[in-house]
């Protein structure tokens, strides 16, 4: 691939954005790419759990690369990239974030630097984030004379509505530390730059040790949760239960507690 690194160990499968020449801004390439490989990764039985992060320090993505967008289209006034039609629009989230290309494994988001605009496509989508201390989150669509609207949608899911109205609205004038996107609630774990692979790295392994049946289930019950009312997730979630069950990997289970097996915790 031209725009991605992906390697795969010990069910874990490490996709890093590969464009630090310019803050691993996404053009349709790395679109294409991206909407191919969550696609595959969905149905690769050796990845368990995926880790998605950018290459460098400066950056895990600062949203589209205006560089790669054809800035004749605006000034022959043609519409913005991505119209065809009045009533056709090319959503480039439809490429980037992993439940948008039907991946239900759970995506851990490793954010070393910035983290703006188009970035939020795939944040909004991941099961959660741990940030290197040094992150920054922000929404620059204004300043550019584009209304921050798809990015938002993702956000609002997550975070208090005024922080992200604040985001969306002061765009490049503030950006939110990363100590900052924890208290709210988007990040769920800062730590110093060194440490990121490594606590990223716990999570994962974490997480793939379990068995993937119920895992999968675990995050289309959780996500369908946000998008339906609170007594038809209740009615679904039976649906979710039975499927995701394996009642060898259940019955193991409890012999091995029942030994005196014990899994490992930690604080946090």
């Amino acid at each position: 691939m031209e725009t991605l690194l992906l390697e795969k160990a010990d069910g874990i499968a490490w996709l890093t954005l590969n464009r630090p020449q310019v803050l691993n801004a996404f053009n349709w390439t790395m679109q294409e790419e991206l909407r191919r490989t969550w696609r595959e990764l969905h149905v690769d039985p050796g990845v368990r759990v995926i880790v998605l992060t950018g290459a460098g320090e400066r950056a895990f993505c600062t949203g589209v690369d205006r560089e790669s967008v054809d800035p004749r289209a605006v000034q022959e006034g043609e519409e913005l990239p991505g119209w065809t039609t009045p009533w056709t629009y090319v959503d480039p989230g439809l490429s980037l974030g992993p439940k948008a290309n039907e991946c239900w494994k759970p995506v851990i988001a490793a954010v070393n630097g910035m983290a703006a605009g188009g970035a939020f496509y795939m944040l909004g989508e991941v099961e959660f984030i741990i940030a290197a201390d040094h992150a920054t989150f922000f929404e620059p669509h204004l300043n550019v004379g584009i209304p921050a609207v798809y990015e938002p949608i993702h956000l609002v899911q997550k975070i208090p509505f005024q922080e992200v109205m604040r985001m969306a609205l002061l765009g490049s004038h503030e950006r939110m530390s990363a100590q900052r996107a924890f208290e709210i609630g988007l990040v769920s774990q800062v730590v110093p730059k060194e440490d990121l692979r490594s606590a990223v790295e716990w999570a994962a392994r974490a997480i793939a040790a379990a068995d993937p049946l119920p895992v999968m289930g675990t995050v289309r019950a959780i996500w369908n949760a946000r998008d339906v009312p609170r007594r038809q997730a209740l009615d679904l979630a039976y649906l979710y239960v039975r499927i995701g069950q394996d009642r060898t990997v259940m019955r193991e289970s409890m012999e091995r507690f029942a030994s005196g097996g014990r899994v490992e915790w930690r604080l946090r």
